[in-house]
């Protein structure tokens, strides 16, 4: 299991790169084989929406599961990665990389505060897997 040295982790298992004021959300390398083979993404929010930490943004969907994803912190989306709208597999084969989901300016950054730092989060997923 793969876990970044570069992001923030949530307890419900996503995951945000923080570069400057603009911060990159996708699902962690855990969930997707959690999850197993993604079939369907879909983002229920638009470019320009403020959203609110904990706050669901949208739905994946795998052949034995499907799980909300939800905002690590508040923020305004600028970016919405469509791609994942026809390849849904990108979760499963690179879920720090290509399989992003929303990009936002971060509106209260003292909420990154709150999340797990990479040694937390595996220590989070051990927790859970024993």
């Amino acid at each position: 299991m793969q876990i970044p040295d570069d992001l923030k982790f949530t307890e419900n298992d996503e995951w945000i790169r923080v570069e400057g004021e603009i911060g990159t959300v996708g699902v962690t390398d855990y969930a997707q084989d959690q999850l197993s083979d993604v079939v369907y993404v879909e983002i229920t929010v638009a470019v320009g929406d403020a959203i609110s930490k904990g706050e669901m943004f949208g739905l994946i969907e795998s052949v034995k599961a499907a799980a909300d994803v939800y905002m690590p912190v508040a923020g305004e989306l600028t970016e919405i990665n469509e791609s994942l709208v026809d390849t849904p597999e990108l979760v499963n084969s690179d879920p720090y990389g290509a399989a992003w989901i929303v990009k936002f300016k971060i509106s209260s950054p003292d909420e990154l505060d709150g999340l797990y730092d990479p040694s937390a989060y595996e220590e989070y997923v051990k927790e859970r897997s024993s």
